[in-house]
């Protein structure tokens, strides 16, 4: 060992005791995570725009824009500084995944039902937060609260129950419902 890597490796425990001591936490990112857990972590920022999505079908139209109407807050959140390291992670691995994620997304909900597309996204922000919570505790809360911010884009893409675009409200109440499942989800008050 030379002296230089000495000094590396005391700088460093300095570093550590510093941030023991102060009470900060390390910032969770992808290494903190298996590689599955990671993909769930990835597949949530789906789930929380199909559980809404699904629960009120809006048409081809409808459907469309709900289902970009989660990139503004992706891209939003990329762009925030005070975006926490595992949103900014997330993100940057969801761009990179190629469609993967989305794929395997889609093939899970192929042939499945509304009713059951909206069971499986809850099932999967459940999933989600236990594995936020004990992965990335500090930061769990402002990751679960920005898929909650998804979900709530998606419900006011659209506006549901109108005609030729009269009348109609901009959240249903079978959103509004999903909306307080999901957050029941993620752990959060609705």
């Amino acid at each position: 060992m030379t002296l230089g890597d000495l000094i590396l490796v005391i700088k460093q425990h300095e570093d550590f005791a510093r941030t023991l001591l102060s009470g900060e936490t390390a910032m969770a990112n992808k290494n903190d995570f298996t590689p599955e857990e990671w993909t769930k972590v990835l597949e949530s920022i789906i789930a929380a725009g199909i559980a809404v999505s699904a629960v009120a079908p809006s048409g081809w139209w409808g459907t469309f824009k709900e289902a970009v109407a989660g990139l503004p807050a992706l891209a939003a959140a990329k762009r925030d500084p005070k975006s926490n390291e595992l949103i900014k992670a997330a993100i940057a691995d969801f761009e990179r995944s190629k469609d993967g994620n989305i794929l395997a997304m889609r093939e899970r909900f192929a042939h499945a039902e509304p009713t059951e597309c909206v069971q499986r996204s809850l099932a999967s922000l459940r999933e989600v937060t236990v594995i936020v919570d004990a992965k990335a505790p500090g930061e769990s809360a402002a990751f679960k609260t920005w898929l909650r911010e998804i979900s709530q884009k998606v419900a006011e893409a659209t506006v549901e129950g109108s005609f030729l675009g009269f009348g109609g409200v901009r959240v249903s109440d079978a959103e509004t419902a999903t909306l307080r499942d999901i957050s029941k989800a993620l752990g959060m008050a609705s």
